[in-house]
This record gives structure tokens, sequence and C-alpha cells, in this order.
């Protein structure tokens, strides 16, 4: 996977992913994620939007289960980074999947890495 690198904001280490590479689009692509993270002792993954399949963003698919869950088991959290208005505003599930995921800890959806750093500053 093609990534920026590790930063580390806020004393948490996050691993920044290009914007090119092999798109997030299951499991075994969240397992290479999760390898490089734990390669670089990164605790957070940020994926740029345009690196994540469109099947993750179609629930019924099961693509985002899967994915959500493996960074769970590891214990590794996932950011995706970018604009999915669009994408929010043409699916009730996936409104609230985001919403959901964005009270809890493992999973998060922000504009842009300048949210990321807020959000990691809230602890």
């Amino acid at each position: 996977m093609t990534a920026d690198g590790l930063m580390t904001w806020h004393g948490v280490p996050v691993l920044l992913c290009g914007g090119d590479g092999r798109k997030l689009s299951g499991g075994d692509t969240a397992l290479d994620l999760i390898g490089d993270a734990m390669g670089c002792h990164a605790e957070v993954v940020a994926v740029p939007v345009e690196r994540v399949a469109d099947e993750f963003f179609a629930l019924r698919s099961g693509v985002a289960g899967d994915v959500v869950q493996k960074f769970v088991n590891y214990r590794i959290r996932l950011v995706i980074v970018g604009d999915i208005a669009s994408r929010v505003a043409g699916s009730d599930a996936l409104r609230d999947f985001v919403r959901e995921s964005n009270r809890g800890t493992w999973t998060w959806f922000v504009a842009d890495r300048a949210e990321l750093e807020e959000r990691l500053a809230r602890g």
C-alpha cells in the first residue's frame, strides 16, 4: 500500500495513506493496511476517500462491515478522509452508519486532515 508516511498528532501515531494504490475493498486490503500500521506502530490508519472502493459505501455488499471488523479485531482505528456528502445523501443507511461510527472510537469519517487532528486532540 502506498502511504504518505507516519505522523504523530497529540501523541497518536497515524499512518497517512496516499491517494494512489490499491483500493480498500475488503478484508484482504484491510489486512494489508493493518500490517503496514503494525509495522510502523501506528494506532490509526487514515485512508483518503479516493482509495476506498465504491462497494464499501454500498452497505448491502458487506465490504464495510468486513473492513471495519478487521480493524476492530486488531485494535487499530480506521479513518476515512474526504468528502462523502453525495454518497451519504443517497443512502439513509450509509448516513446512519457514518453518524454512529463517528460517535465511537474505532471508525471515523472526517472531511480532511485538520478534522482528524481535531478529533485526536479530543481523545
